[in-house]
């Protein structure tokens, strides 16, 4: 689990996790910080007590349950109101205003992925995709949902494992925030929205910062700033420049130069991994043979010159 927060105020850093609830837990309340997280909540045996569930900042709570509910194994309560919820199917998703002061009481066999959406980032993207101010969401009870079915599938199995990019984090509660203004807000839009792309100079200073910090440990917003633009503002900039997210363009670039290692001296494959920005070699192995193709090491046999 990464730091929430430095004595400096800095932005506090995103983080997964996998919290796993059995009969020796005594978590009652989970509050949440003023941060984008991804948590998968896993209950292995029954527990008689409920969990309330809070924040430091006007936020939702996005669940995603991974495996079906019985009726009669989840409950849920709304400003001290018990709420009717009924058969859960797979993959069908709750979103909760964190206002509210949810409690929730499950039997074993619970597992969801909660994201834990921050307001202010769903305001400032709303904005910037010209709709009115955001007053309030209504609460979504086990609604099918498959845009957020499918990224809440995408993350489940990187939880519990090493931390992301924060870029890649960063990115997603962009998406997720879109997605939530789009589907589920009463804003009305304004105007269409003119994405830009980023003038020269900010293209030099963006490049240039990556390029410098392969390991990904940049933030949006620190990317954002050098550019003077809001998080938002500056990553669809950047798609429509250079037409991928951030993220996704700081690892091909991790890729490029991994490959100009492996071509070069003959480094040990962990050694490739760090110098090209890779947390370990099974990360880098990973992500190598997702856009090349073929592991690191068979491309060295094969196409290095």
């Amino acid at each position: 689990m990464m730091a929430e927060a430095d004595n400096a105020g800095r932005a506090l850093q995103p983080w997964t996790n996998v919290l796993r609830l059995d009969r020796s837990t005594m978590l009652a309340t989970h509050r949440y910080a003023d941060r984008f997280s991804v948590v998968r909540v896993v209950q292995v045996a029954e527990r008689p007590a409920p969990i309330s569930k809070s924040t430091c900042v006007p936020s939702l709570l996005v669940s995603v349950f991974m495996q079906p509910m019985a009726a009669a194994g989840y409950r849920l309560s709304l400003d001290g109101a018990h709420v009717p919820v009924g058969v859960i199917p797979a993959f069908h998703t709750n979103i909760i205003d964190l206002e509210a002061e949810p409690v929730m009481w499950a039997a074993r066999g619970l597992d969801y992925v909660h994201f834990h959406m921050r307001r202010s980032v769903i305001d400032d993207t709303a904005a910037e995709l010209g709709y009115g101010v955001v007053s309030a969401f209504r609460p979504v009870i086990n609604r099918e949902d498959i845009v957020l079915a499918q990224i809440a599938k995408t993350m489940a199995p990187a939880l519990g494992e090493p931390v992301p990019s924060p870029l890649a984090l960063d990115q997603l509660e962009l998406i997720v925030s879109a997605h939530l203004v789009q589907r589920y807000s009463e804003a009305k839009r304004a105007n269409a929205a003119t994405i830009r792309g980023l003038a020269s100079w900010q293209r030099r200073q963006v490049t240039e910062l990556l390029r410098a910090n392969l390991d990904g440990s940049l933030r949006l917003a620190d990317l954002a700033r050098a550019c003077g633009l809001s998080v938002s503002h500056f990553a669809r900039s950047f798609k429509r420049t250079f037409g991928v997210s951030c993220h996704r363009w700081l690892t091909e670039l991790r890729i490029e130069r991994a490959k100009a290692l492996l071509s070069g001296a003959d480094l040990a494959l962990t050694d490739v991994a760090i110098q090209s920005g890779f947390a370990d070699q099974a990360a880098f192995t990973r992500m190598f043979r997702r856009i090349v193709g073929v592991p690191p090491g068979r491309w060295r046999r094969e196409y290095a010159v």
